[in-house]
């Protein structure tokens, strides 16, 4: 929001959400059917094609948006090295407000821009307007979009004027307007992406070209100096008026020798639906702000979910798609694209073992000190915990981190205080069994309902121990740690107001509105974590899974040994260096109406 906001600030269609798009359904509806139905004589094809131009333009800019966030994960060439905020996503989630004003005035209505530019800068108007747009120092495509619904009408005026004279003297054409419009969408896109893409060599064959095609560093400059290249596309008349901030050439060459940033800590994770694509940080930037949940309008575009599983099958290889600092690392997420239920198959598990050791090589080669393995990435049934790679190349120098420590730490500390005793359920991991001993030795009762799992955890632990871990028929008690394979039945059987806290690294399914659900093991991050604009899967803002953190913790500890396969660091030291380094834990889900 600007920050003084003037009169028509705010889009109209701002209270319709994500159902403003009506706006367009009557002329679209009317437009399509008109030139199928009505005769060929009465057809209008330039009405029937604004609607599919409106949707190549949407395409166009995504397509920029996700090229421009892999590149900021990459690091390479990029000109502003300062974070993004969830505050930046969410001003910049309504992107495509523009795209549907235009669209609207096409179906309505069937040298400026420089000062223009300047006259916004002006303190009234700039306060009232333009400062919106200028509240984002680290620009991405969709900054350049991102104005007041006053300017965007300035805006539309000066840029109608080639297409009002094309119209005017009988010489314009579907193809041309349409090429016109992609061209600024173009041009508006690589300016505000925050990588230098223009190379060197094209000024070198025609030096001219400098004062008619900007760079994408030159306008990063106005975003950073502000009273600098006010030009749009063409600097000329930046020279023209002495406005060319000084540094222009400098950081162009700056940016360009820029390489790719090499990571401290890496986290490994995977895709968890064939949805969950439109999560990442590369997909849709509004989703990605946000916890993932299913939404009803995904089963409308099942065509490009269908196409995108069928890339990731083909061709899909592991990618880096975010990219953080905290206190001097340089963390960087990669994705294996491999979804949930293929972790499942078990004729899926030489594929997935490759790629997994494919990233633990590249990692090492790039020189990071820690490794953590996300999700499903460190199953028993399909590495043993990561404890197969370790194994492959016991010379590695990069430390392999499955996160188990701090998981245990975590959930020993989301159980009430007080607790005498709780109920262990669900597909027994790694995680479990160290749960389960710790709250034994501390004298509380571990209660188990099946035979089967009270047997495992029998015989793993020592004898001192045995006394507190009980076979039990009740459902009475209403603290539940529970993991996968959670009995639909089971939950239904507590009583109200049971907590249930999961082990497992995904969340159970939530039957029941009289009882509290606690995340997975998780915790909040510290403030000084830089560029974190995106969530975790389904943890709130600012939330990291525990088997995350801990490669993070692990890597500022400068800790030189693995925690992979059965070896588990100590619990209690990973807890309180996690708590020195600024990591919070989540509040426990207490309030209710009940």
């Amino acid at each position: 929001m600007a920050t003084k906001p003037g009169i028509l600030t705010d889009w109209p269609w701002t209270p319709l959400g994500r159902f403003k798009y009506v706006i367009l359904a009557p002329w679209a509806i009317h437009s399509t059917y008109s030139f199928i139905v009505k005769d060929k004589s009465e057809r209008s094809l330039s009405l029937f094609l604004i609607f599919p131009f409106l949707l190549w333009r949407m395409l166009h800019n995504q397509i920029w948006i996700s090229l421009s966030r892999y590149w900021t994960a990459r690091g390479k060439n990029s000109i502003v090295d300062k974070s993004i905020e969830f505050e930046q996503v969410d001003r910049e989630s309504n992107w495509d407000d523009q795209i549907l004003f235009n669209g609207a005035l096409f179906y309505l209505a069937k040298f400026l821009y420089y000062w223009l530019h300047r006259a916004l800068h002006h303190h009234y108007l700039y306060s009232r307007y333009h400062s919106h747009h200028h509240s984002s120092i680290a620009t991405e495509p969709i900054t350049s979009v991102i104005h007041p619904f006053a300017e965007h009408i300035a805006y539309f005026a000066l840029f109608s004027i080639p297409m009002l004279t094309a119209i005017l003297t009988d010489t314009a054409s579907i193809a041309s307007i349409a090429g016109y419009l992609t061209y600024i969408d173009f041009m508006n896109n690589m300016g505000h992406c925050n990588h230098e893409l223009i190379p060197k060599w094209l000024f070198s064959i025609f030096p001219p070209l400098k004062y008619l095609m900007y760079t994408p560093s030159f306008h990063s400059l106005h975003h950073t100096q502000f009273r600098t290249n006010y030009s749009l596309f063409m600097p000329l008349y930046d020279y023209i008026y002495s406005t060319m901030d000084k540094s222009t050439d400098e950081l162009y060459e700056i940016s360009l020798k820029r390489e790719a940033e090499l990571p401290d800590v890496v986290h490994l994770t995977h895709l968890t639906t064939p949805e969950s694509i439109y999560h990442l940080r590369l997909g849709f930037a509004s989703l990605a702000s946000k916890p993932y949940t299913s939404k009803w309008y995904f089963s409308l575009i099942w065509p490009v979910t269908l196409w995108s599983m069928m890339l990731n099958w083909l061709y899909g290889r592991t990618c880096i798609v975010e990219r953080y600092r905290f206190n001097k690392l340089r963390l960087q997420s990669w994705v294996i694209p491999k979804y949930r239920i293929q972790y499942f198959l078990q004729w899926q598990n030489e594929t997935i073992n490759n790629l997994i050791e494919e990233a633990i090589l590249e990692a090492e080669e790039r020189g990071a000190k820690v490794l953590s393995l996300g999700l499903l990435n460190q199953a028993k049934e399909l590495n043993r915990y990561g404890a197969l790679y370790v194994e492959r190349y016991p010379k590695l120098n990069v430390k392999v981190v499955d996160g188990s420590s701090l998981a245990v730490a975590v959930l020993l500390n989301s159980i009430p205080r007080g607790t005498t005793q709780v109920v262990l359920r669900g597909e027994l991991t790694k995680v479990a069994y160290a749960l389960a001993l710790t709250l034994c030795r501390r004298g509380i009762k571990v209660l188990t309902i099946r035979e089967d799992e009270f047997l495992k955890l029998k015989k793993s632990f020592n004898t001192s121990s045995e006394s507190n871990l009980i076979l039990s028929v009740s459902y009475s008690q209403k603290i539940w740690l529970v993991g996968d394979g959670l009995d639909d039945k089971e939950q239904l059987k507590v009583p109200k107001g049971t907590l249930f806290i999961p082990f497992s690294q995904f969340p159970p399914k939530k039957l029941r509105e009289d009882c509290y659900y606690h995340s997975p093991p998780a915790m909040v991050t510290p403030r000084s974590l830089e560029n974190m604009h995106s969530c975790e899967n389904w943890f709130p803002r600012r939330v990291m899974s525990a088997w995350r953190i801990a490669g993070i913790v692990h890597a500022l500890e400068g800790w030189n040994e693995h925690e992979c396969g059965y070896t588990m660091s100590n619990i209690e030291k990973v807890w309180q260096a996690t708590l020195q380094h600024g990591f919070q834990p989540l509040l426990l889900p207490t309030e209710s109406k009940y």
